[in-house]
């Protein structure tokens, strides 16, 4: 059974505020968002447009990858938005999800080759969920990945 428009949106909007990355470095923990950065030392949220406008010469290049991120999910939030108001293509919406996903791998991999930081992938867990569960069908495909006969 194939999600209707407006619970796609539901969950796809669910996934942009879910920590996509959270990061644990000594006893302080680090929550990446779609909306920022949020640190516990002290008590902070920092909007990503203060990260990467305003403090961007001292940026490790491969954060960068989370802005990617952020537009790659603005671009199926804006998908799965038009496909509850008109129509949706549900290529572009999964390819977007994914590709958002994808991107917060390098900013794992970036965070846990330093010493002493632990990096969670939620956000790529999360995307991926939400784009094999919402949109795999929609594609043509079974939930065990044949294609789907009618």
């Amino acid at each position: 059974m194939v999600a209707g428009p407006r619970r796609r949106l539901f969950a796809v909007v669910v996934a942009g505020l879910v920590p996509w990355t959270v990061l644990f470095v000594g006893g302080e923990l680090t929550i990446l968002f779609t909306f920022g950065l949020f640190t516990t030392s002290p008590p902070e949220l920092l909007p990503i447009y203060d990260y990467f406008f305003r403090f961007t010469r001292r940026l490790p290049r491969f954060i960068e990858s989370w802005g990617t991120g952020v537009l790659l999910y603005l671009l199926a939030l804006a998908s799965a938005l038009s496909g509850a108001v008109w129509r949706e293509d549900p290529r572009i919406t999964a390819l977007s999800l994914v590709g958002a996903a994808l991107s917060q791998i390098g900013v794992v991999l970036g965070f846990s080759r330093r010493i002493g930081y632990v990096a969670l992938p939620v956000g790529t867990v999360v995307l991926l969920g939400v784009a094999w569960w919402y949109y795999w069908p929609l594609l043509g495909f079974s939930a065990d990945g044949e294609p789907a006969t009618e």
